[in-house]
């Protein structure tokens, strides 16, 4: 799944037009290098974004298999590690 579909399934950002738009802005990191919005994710994957407020790191637990997961469900795709 491409990074900004994903972001954008798994209730990280809201819409994936917004996720889009941060990786074309370079604020994204794939595995510590700079991500484009074509890049697949994978399971184990480290996903950062540099907010303005500071840098959030994200794990891939899972890749959903709908569009989008309920908010409740969160938790099994993604794990927030700082």
């Amino acid at each position: 799944m491409r990074i900004d579909k994903w972001l954008a399934s798994v209730n990280v950002v809201k819409r994936r037009t917004i996720a889009s738009d941060m990786v074309k802005s370079g604020v994204v990191y794939l595995n510590g290098l700079q991500a484009k919005a074509s890049k697949n994710v994978a399971i184990g994957d480290k996903i950062t974004i540099e907010y303005l407020k500071g840098a959030k790191e994200y794990e891939v637990l899972q890749i959903p298999t709908t569009k989008t997961i309920p908010k409740s469900k969160k938790d099994e795709y993604v794990k927030e590690l700082s």
